[in-house]
């Protein structure tokens, strides 16, 4: 399957009173991952717009396995688990210098006709025309 990676440095703001990253940034960084995951199949927010379809997360789960700290450099990788009637993707966070298993967890999305606000059962062929030549 398709996979993405970006690189992030914690920061200061990132942390809660007790000086690790405070939980709901992790969904920030699925975020910047899954971003640049959907830019390697040319199908972002922008042309999921234009295409006609909205894809909202409805479903979505986070298991923190090592607190992330200030200063520390974590690589978030996301991977495209399934696409033909939903959008599921994987997230793993690790420590960029040593591997070590940080977080992972996965969120679901689903397709939305824009003009009707119905949801599709299966996704439309503007994405499955742009995934099946990469399998």
């Amino acid at each position: 399957m398709i996979a993405a990676s970006v690189t992030e440095t914690i920061q200061f703001y990132h942390l809660d009173p007790m000086n690790v990253v405070w939980h709901g940034n992790y969904v920030q960084f699925f975020e910047n991952a899954r971003c640049a995951l959907l830019d390697q199949i040319d199908y972002n927010y922008p042309q999921m717009d234009q295409s006609g379809y909205l894809w909202p997360v409805v479903d979505m789960r986070v298991k923190y396995v090592r607190p992330c700290r200030f200063g520390q450099e974590i690589c978030i990788t996301a991977t495209l688990k399934e696409y033909e009637n939903r959008l599921k993707i994987d997230y793993l966070i690790t420590d960029a210098k040593t591997g070590e298993k940080l977080t992972k967890g996965f969120t679901i999305q689903v397709a939305v006709e824009k003009a009707t606000g119905e949801m599709l059962f299966a996704s439309p062929e503007c994405l499955i025309s742009k995934l099946e030549p990469l399998k």
